[in-house]
């Protein structure tokens, strides 16, 4: 039996919009499995968003319980969020969030820098994980020099370098044209073969149906 890494147990997101409650997510419960490559689709203005947002500690439920690889973060303080985002959780983002005056490999460094991992360390493992997304020949380039599908890996290749079990992607192709588009799901569809659990979060039908699992939400609440 698969074991649990990601548990939502009827989570709600509500935002007080006026005088309005807005319901972004209400009521959900799903398990994730370890090894999942799973994606969130559904509407925009649907709550997939909102519930990467709700996985990846980056916001905290109005009610209802989260754990992440056992550990429970309703109660958590931020430096207890932030210390269980830099080891477990790696992210990419559609617009790439890419520093645009230093180099990829920089780029990739960055998270290192937070986890006070030494210099000669936090390059080799950047190098590392650039070559991983087959990227070698790009290191010493800025971001304004890559293409968008390039610009994409060095996204991944700085989510990886904690070398965390989930990858939290929210619409990672959706700056891309179809074929980059593809390109990079058959990489995350190598990461997720070395064991990583994978959750992307789209819109696009077809990235959709190229992952193994689909769970479709309309108005904060899994349908089916």
């Amino acid at each position: 039996m698969n074991k649990v890494i990601i548990s939502l147990n009827d989570v709600k997101r509500y935002y007080l919009v006026g005088e309005y409650v807005v319901k972004a997510l209400d009521g959900v419960t799903v398990d994730i499995n370890e090894g999942d490559f799973l994606a969130i689709m559904g509407p925009s203005g649907s709550g997939k968003s909102t519930m990467m947002n709700l996985i990846g500690c980056l916001d905290t439920p109005t009610s209802g319980i989260i754990e992440i690889n056992g550990d429970k973060t309703s109660g958590m303080k931020e430096k207890q969020l932030a210390h269980l985002r830099s080891k477990n959780i790696g992210f990419v983002f559609q617009q790439f969030n890419l520093l645009g005056k230093i180099s990829a490999l920089e780029n990739v460094m960055t998270p290192l820098l937070y986890a006070r991992v030494s210099p000669s360390e936090r390059k080799e493992r950047a190098i590392e994980a650039l070559e991983r997304v087959g990227l070698a020949d790009r290191m010493k380039h800025k971001p304004t020099e890559l293409s968008g599908g390039q610009k994409q890996r060095v996204a991944i290749a700085r989510s990886l370098v904690n070398n965390p079990s989930i990858i939290l992607a929210d619409e990672p192709t959706g700056a891309l044209d179809s074929k980059t588009g593809f390109q990079i799901m058959e990489l995350f569809e190598q990461l997720n073969l070395e064991g990583r659990t994978i959750v992307v979060v789209t819109h696009d039908k077809e990235i959709g149906n190229s992952c193994h699992r689909q769970i479709r939400i309309r108005d904060g609440k899994v349908e089916g």
